[in-house]
């Protein structure tokens, strides 16, 4: 069992997808380890230490030769997946819900393609989760971000001269990466308010010490799914939250959103002029403007400064900010599904495409798109 590891900073993605620690537990696994030279460069991690934890390093050609399976943090190239054996896996972020004809050209090389976004969020595949581990990550950066270019203290500080006033940040949407973004802007000494469409928020929010803002009628009890998403919300709900929260924004330092409906683009909270009633000097932190962006005004890659002096900062792949930590923790992830997929006794392959995980995950076989998402709508 053969597993390849390419360079993602090609593509200007710093993470990868296996650490020096999960190359040990991968060959107790009976796999041999081949990665592209160069490819933890981004996360700090050398081609020294990779062969010293038992892989090795060589050109792209040479990592994907007899390679039976492809552990990726991007969608890999058509031409990348080409050179793989018809029946060979590919693992990674795969990004399903965009580019289905990519997605297709990968599929139509013949490899089972699994997507780790599409993890079920179940006991069983929670060390799998993928999601919940780089948001937490991307929750932690946003507000780190938003300290370093908002330019004041964040706590209040009683000194001589005079006090120092807490800062003010509000967090919008408190799925994972808003709960940690709420957890650091406190531990950072902030006055932290958050909003969420989900009723199970309002009790996770109060936990971490933060004030629970929302429009408490009888849709925002009924607005969540079984897998624990946000609901898309009504023209008439919308209203009124954007009035609650364009009353609130306007007193705020800070403000970090968060908010992601899968397969759809980011919901738009914060408008053009919520922004215009900002203090010079705040700072918003857009953590979907890679999804369309929560913040009329983000812009992919920038830090967009407002007549009124307002900062909107739309950095791209916050978790690949922490590159080191990021690829460690997804390293896991990824080793945790393999795991599933062997025959620990026989160490090898021993696929169960009727298990629920890899139903769940599994995008392409034999050639063809399978998944449900990908199916024509009526």
């Amino acid at each position: 069992m053969r597993i390849a590891v390419l360079d993602e900073t090609k593509a200007g993605e710093p993470r990868v997808a296996v650490t020096p620690d999960t190359i040990g537990k991968l060959k107790g696994l009976g796999a041999e380890i081949a990665i592209e030279k160069g490819a933890g460069s981004g996360a700090d991690i050398p081609d020294a230490a990779f062969e010293a934890a038992g892989a090795t390093v060589g050109t792209a050609a040479a990592t994907l030769k007899g390679a039976d399976i492809l552990l990726s943090v991007r969608r890999p190239s058509a031409d990348a997946v080409s050179k793989l054996a018809k029946g060979a896996l590919v693992i990674g972020m795969l990004d399903p819900y965009s580019d289905a004809e990519g997605m297709k050209a990968v599929a139509e090389k013949g490899v089972a393609a699994f997507s780790m976004e599409l993890m079920p969020r179940i006991t069983r595949a929670q060390v799998m989760d993928v999601l919940s581990s780089q948001a937490n990550l991307a929750g932690y950066r946003a507000v780190i971000d938003a300290s370093a270019i908002f330019g004041r203290a964040f706590p209040m500080m009683m000194t001589a001269a005079g006090t120092v006033p807490a800062a003010r940040a509000f967090v919008m949407g408190a799925g994972v990466a808003g709960l940690q973004a709420i957890a650091t802007a406190r531990r950072l000494g902030a006055v932290v308010t958050a909003t969420d469409v989900r009723p199970a928020a309002k009790e996770q929010v109060a936990s971490l010490g933060a004030k629970f803002v929302a429009v408490e009628d009888e849709e925002f009890k009924a607005a969540e799914t079984a897998a624990g998403y946000a609901k898309p919300m009504s023209a008439e709900y919308q209203a009124k939250q954007a009035a609650l929260v364009a009353e609130h924004i306007a007193k705020q330092d800070i403000v970090i959103t968060t908010a992601l409906i899968p397969g759809r683009p980011a919901p738009r909270l914060v408008s053009a002029a919520m922004v215009a009633s900002m203090k010079p000097g705040s700072v918003i932190v857009d953590l979907a403007v890679e999804r369309g962006g929560n913040v009329e005004g983000a812009k992919p890659g920038e830090i967009v400064t407002t007549a009124n002096g307002v900062k909107i900062v739309g950095y791209n792949n916050v978790p690949g900010r922490l590159a080191p930590t990021a690829s460690a923790l997804y390293a896991r992830n990824l080793f945790a599904f393999l795991e599933t997929l062997v025959d620990k006794k026989e160490k090898k392959l021993a696929v169960n495409f009727e298990d629920e995980l890899v139903k769940a995950t599994c995008l392409s076989r034999d050639g063809a798109l399978l998944h449900p998402i990908y199916a024509p709508k009526a």
